[in-house]
């Protein structure tokens, strides 16, 4: 019952008291010592004062003060001013103390497992388990459920830790690294861009990472076009990435991963003005100017390939300047722990940027212990009463941190639905070697605060993807005129041939050539010259609504021309063949050649080729269709490619149609060459120009041929091809064939020809000549050695004893009888 003054006073001054106070209560003073639990003495600086003894509420962590992120260097004495803090304040539990027992875990889940079992086997009983890295915290929040135990961690970033039924129990002030990618996608949209590449380290943390940006992307309308990871070497993602032509990058890896990755980067140009980066923002300022022997890339090579990259970093301090319920600003945070650390240099403390996480940490601790006193109270319970079996005091304190909200020193802090850390993102950009602050993103909000400061090697945001520029491909102007006045010549041939034929009709020469057969031949070939006009129409002409119009005219006059062209000469090889190549009994019966039996084989093959085409058409019509070519590069530094693109005319079921047409004009084709073949030596009246026409016949097929083998043409300009070649080889025979006959001679080889008015009259091995006397020169130079006759008269002729060594002259009346 003594007071401070009459204790100093009494006792010596190096007296040590045990116990003064009575009840639950202790003395702690200057010149009062006393002797704790863990084998300290009271601090002798304190004033002395007699307290109550509050009961403790132990809370076990785990910081990393080495290994591969020792953030424990930093992130604990964060906890620890947090604490002291905490325990001073009279409004946060006031009837306990917080305190707080810690091991060095080394980021190693092997060595945590070893110091979970220390922790929870060992007195006393904590209520909360404080973990850092990712690896760590998968560890202990899978196996904290067994035990009832919150689990509140201060730098675990992994994906993987949000999954609620794995994890039940755990919270983190670190956001998880999938809050980078919302930022990410809102820098995409932003820039315009829709296509990326990505290349990750093969870990757990960097995979969950990526699988979440896959599906925010793909909800965005972004595709990833490419996607590479790796183990150790990045050599040969990385040149997979430039083989694909990928131009927006996202690198998910530690950072000394990143020094392997962009010295393969420099070594494949994979930088730029054509390129960006988007890197993790928690690496050192200097990654890239860090020394490292796993490379062999210089400073000024890496400083050169890193230039211009984006950084999306968790906003870890306030930037504002607000006082949370720390009652500090972030910026007091900073001096006080810069006195804690003892001068020590920021950037050689690992866990310093995650400070204020830890810090918050347990503030976000003791204000969920705090909000839970009063419901555990009116159930008859409290914080001191837990247990690793007590299930309802845990349910308490996660309801209680499932709905925090409050200011820290790193910003506003709120937990989702999967306990994870909810924050705001900064945007960074690499500017000149140093980062420089462009943005901020606030996710809750999905709002972007914009500097517009942000700078790039070209002009502007390079594109996503290399610029293909579709150009359509129109014929040469030139060539289209060129070949229609050529085709415009032809058809003015057709015409004059035309109009000769039918002014010549009586000649005799002419009658016996069928000429209805050749007006029927050079009306086809007009049509298919003709259809070089469609054919030469394209999208510079017309517009695509009009293009199948000019589809089916091309097709139609190709279709008709054929039939006239062709079938008219066909059928006059057909009908030589079918009249004179029979046996000698059947001859007799055939000599009289009836042309209307001609007219209906052209008849029949025009009405098939009309009933295929209409079919065609009706079933499956012709449309227009783009056809791509390969991509050109133009000249000079663009980052274009030019793809050319034409226009055809096509169906559904093109190769369908093609093949009916190939295999009937090809059997056509075959059979007019071996009919031609087969009436070679014949030589009749009736059709006097059948073997020009055989010629024709022999050219078309072999350049048609040609033309299929050598040169992959659609069917319309082959049969362009074959309808110029057959009515230039059809005018040129029948000039020859005109211009040649001397006298309008006929040569006739063991060949038996019959007219009406003398059958059987004229005989094999004979030369008939119609017109005036011709000198006998002129005929032995002709004939060599056959019978000749001379027409007389209308119908009278005789034969000229020349040659042949008869000296009797044979007379034939007008009648055609011998005399």
């Amino acid at each position: 019952g003594l007071t401070q003054e009459q204790v100093v006073q009494v006792l010596p001054v190096d007296y040590e008291i045990e116990y003064i106070c009575r009840g639950n209560r202790m003395i702690v003073g200057p010149k009062v010592r006393k002797c704790l639990p863990d084998g300290t003495w009271t601090d002798l600086n304190q004033r002395s004062k007699c307290c109550i003894n509050q009961p403790k509420l132990y809370i076990g962590a785990l910081f990393p003060m080495s290994g591969g992120w020792p953030g424990g260097q930093a992130c604990l004495p964060a906890a620890q001013m947090a604490l002291d803090l905490v325990n001073k304040r009279t409004d946060i539990l006031p009837d306990y103390e917080l305190e707080l027992i810690y091991y060095d875990s080394m980021c190693d889940p092997g060595e945590a497992t070893k110091l979970l079992y220390d922790l929870l086997y060992t007195e006393p009983i904590k209520i909360v388990l404080m973990p850092g890295c990712s690896s760590v915290s998968t560890l202990v929040a899978e196996a904290a459920r067994m035990w009832n135990l919150i689990v509140l961690s201060y730098g675990s970033s992994s994906p993987a830790l949000s999954n609620r039924q794995r994890f039940p129990t755990f919270f983190r002030t670190h956001p998880s690294a999938t809050l980078h990618n919302p930022t990410r996608v809102q820098l995409f949209q932003k820039w315009k861009w829709t296509k990326i590449a990505t290349i990750q380290q093969t870990t757990e943390v960097f995979t969950s990472t990526l699988d979440d940006l896959e599906q925010r992307v793909k909800e965005a309308g972004i595709e990833i076009s490419v996607r590479q990871s790796f183990l150790t070497d990045p050599a040969v993602a990385v040149k997979n990435l430039k083989r694909q032509d990928a131009r927006i990058i996202v690198g998910l890896f530690y950072e000394t991963e990143a020094r392997k990755v962009f010295c393969e980067v420099y070594k494949e140009k994979l930088y730029g003005k054509k390129y960006v980066w988007f890197l993790i923002g928690w690496y050192a300022d200097n990654w890239f100017k860090i020394k490292d022997p796993s490379i062999n890339c210089t400073v000024e090579q890496m400083t050169e390939a890193v230039e211009g990259h984006v950084t999306t970093e968790i906003v870890m301090l306030n930037p504002e300047t607000v006082r949370g319920a720390s009652n500090l600003t972030s910026q007091e945070f900073l001096a006080q722990l810069m006195s804690k650390l003892g001068g020590k240099n920021p950037e050689e403390t690992g866990g310093f940027q995650e400070a204020p996480l830890a810090y918050d940490a347990v503030w976000a601790l003791a204000l969920a212990l705090n909000k839970t006193v009063g419901p555990l109270k009116a159930k008859g319970r409290r914080l001191e009463d837990f247990n690793y079996n007590n299930k309802d005091i845990t349910a308490e304190i996660y309801r209680a941190l499932n709905t925090s909200s409050f200011e820290g020193v790193s910003g506003h802090v709120v937990f989702d639905a999967q306990g994870s850390r909810m924050a705001w993102t900064l945007i960074e950009q690499l500017q000149g070697g140093s980062y420089k602050k462009i943005g901020y993103f606030d996710m809750t909000k999905c709002n972007l605060s914009w500097y517009g400061n942000d700078r790039w090697i070209g002009s502007g945001p390079p594109a996503d993807q290399t610029v293909v520029i579709q150009k359509f491909r129109y014929l040469s102007q030139k060539l289209f005129v060129s070949v229609s006045v050529f085709a415009g010549l032809g058809i003015l041939m057709g015409i004059v041939c035309l109009t000769f034929n039918i002014y010549n009709s009586n000649v005799r020469y002419i009658q016996n050539s069928q000429p209805y057969l050749n007006n029927m031949t050079a009306v086809g070939c007009m049509m298919a010259l003709a259809a070089v006009f469609p054919l030469g129409i394209d999208g510079l002409h017309v517009r695509n609504s009009q293009f199948p119009v000019v589809c089916q005219f091309r097709l139609w006059l190709l279709g008709l021309g054929f039939s006239l062209a062709y079938g008219s000469m066909f059928t006059k090889i057909w009908w030589v063949h079918t009249v004179f190549t029979k046996k000698d009994e059947k001859k007799d019966k055939r000599k009289h050649l009836e042309p209307w039996k001609l007219y209906a084989t052209v008849g029949a093959l025009l009405v098939i080729d009309i009933l295929s085409l209409m079919i065609w058409q009706i079933v499956d019509p012709l449309h227009i269709t783009v056809e791509k070519f390969t991509k050109e590069a133009p000249k000079g530094d663009v980052d274009q490619l030019i793809e050319p693109l034409l226009q055809h005319c096509s169906s559904e079921k093109m190769n369908t149609w093609l093949g009916v047409v190939y295999g009937y004009k090809g059997l056509l084709l075959l059979l007019g060459i071996f009919l031609a073949y087969e009436t070679k030596s014949v030589s009749t009246e009736k059709i006097n120009d059948h073997r020009a026409v055989g010629m024709a016949i022999y050219n078309v097929s072999v350049s048609l041929f040609i033309f299929f083998i050598l040169v992959p043409l659609d069917i319309l300009k082959c049969a362009l091809g074959f309808f110029s070649f057959h009515c230039s080889s059809l005018v040129g025979s029948w000039l020859v064939n005109w211009t040649q006959r001397p006298s309008g001679a006929v040569v006739c080889h063991n060949t038996l020809i019959s007219s009406k008015n003398m059958p059987g009259a004229l005989q094999c091995d004979s030369a008939r000549f119609d017109g005036s006397e011709v000198s006998e020169p002129a005929i032995s130079n002709a004939v060599q050695g056959r019978r000749v006759f001379q027409r007389t008269g209308k119908r009278g002729e005789r034969e000229l004893p020349l040659i042949t060594g008869n000296k009797r002259a044979r007379q034939f009346d007008e009648t055609g009888a011998l005399k």
